[in-house]
């Protein structure tokens, strides 16, 4: 099983003839991150094992496992995997699924994330006739009868860079209760101007765009095991009720049974028996993009 940075070196998705092909990955410490990149097919990014990032110039989708990011072809991107992540890529051919036109999350269920693990098992240079390729039809017909469950996972980000620095700060510290008038005096603004701005960069009010900042960390705590009272606390709720209201209020069930439900051990198969080196937590929740990634 090849790591993230070797898949993305390694395995040119364009370059097969098939039109639904899959590749199975693993992280390690120092090859969590994917540059900003595109493909001519379509991707679908599905965490096994921790949870994944991605970003585009529109925002950041989270992946919480169990579940998926499609990114439409052509689309530049950028892929974050938690350090003990599992992850699978499936690409599409456009004219081979109807597929969304923008980047979305999807709940995958159990039959859905073992045929992609399947896929990725088997040769990708597979002709029409083959097997292989009736088992790609089945789970492209699987798949597209998967997007009535898309996620609330979405985090516009601003193009503005004062606007990300502010993503940035509420992001690292997610505590922080100033008020959108404290926020707006540190941008040298007013209450009112402050709000304009988050809005019309966002498309989000500044309490609603804060809000969802705070279910993608309270998601990567999760992902990573911390304790929904550990998380709860993190984000700065006077009680954990009050943190779980939030969390079901947006994704329908608690924190504690919405993660219970995604983590399942990851599918297995000869090749990737061997688990990914230890290594210890780290943020990959990060809204300040580093400058030197940069579209192809």
């Amino acid at each position: 099983m090849p790591t993230l940075y070797a898949s993305l070196v390694e395995h040119d998705p364009d370059r097969l003839t098939a039109a639904v092909t899959a590749l199975r990955v693993h992280t390690r410490e120092q090859e969590r991150e994917m540059p900003f990149h595109t493909h001519r097919k379509g991707q679908l990014v599905v965490a096994l094992h921790g949870a994944v990032t991605c970003e585009t110039a529109q925002g950041m989708w989270i992946v919480p496992p169990q579940s998926a990011v499609w990114i439409p072809p052509g689309v530049p991107h950028s892929n974050r995997v938690t350090l003990d992540g599992q992850v699978c890529f499936l690409f599409i051919a456009a004219e081979a699924a109807r597929m969304p036109a923008t980047c979305c999350t999807l709940a995958l269920n159990a039959l859905l994330i073992q045929m992609i693990c399947h896929l990725a098992d088997l040769p990708p240079d597979y002709a029409p006739h083959e097997r292989t390729a009736r088992l790609a039809a089945v789970l492209v017909e699987e798949l597209e009868h998967s997007q009535r469950h898309a996620l609330p996972l979405h985090l516009p980000m601003p193009q503005n860079s004062r606007l990300r620095e502010v993503a940035r700060q509420l992001a690292e510290h997610p505590a922080d209760r100033s008020t959108v008038a404290q926020w707006g005096r540190r941008q040298a603004m007013s209450e009112r101007s402050f709000a304009r701005f988050v809005q019309a960069e966002t498309g989000m009010s500044f309490g609603r765009w804060r809000r969802q900042i705070h279910l993608m960390v309270a998601l990567q705590g999760l992902a990573s095991g911390s304790s929904v009272q550990r998380v709860s606390q993190d984000l700065g709720y006077d009680s954990v009720s009050a943190f779980i209201t939030m969390f079901k209020k947006t994704l329908g069930k608690s924190p504690a049974r919405y993660i219970a439900q995604r983590h399942a051990p990851p599918p297995t198969s000869p090749a990737s028996l061997m688990a990914p080196e230890a290594a210890s937590a780290a943020p990959y929740f990060q809204p300040n993009r580093p400058a030197s990634w940069k579209p192809n």
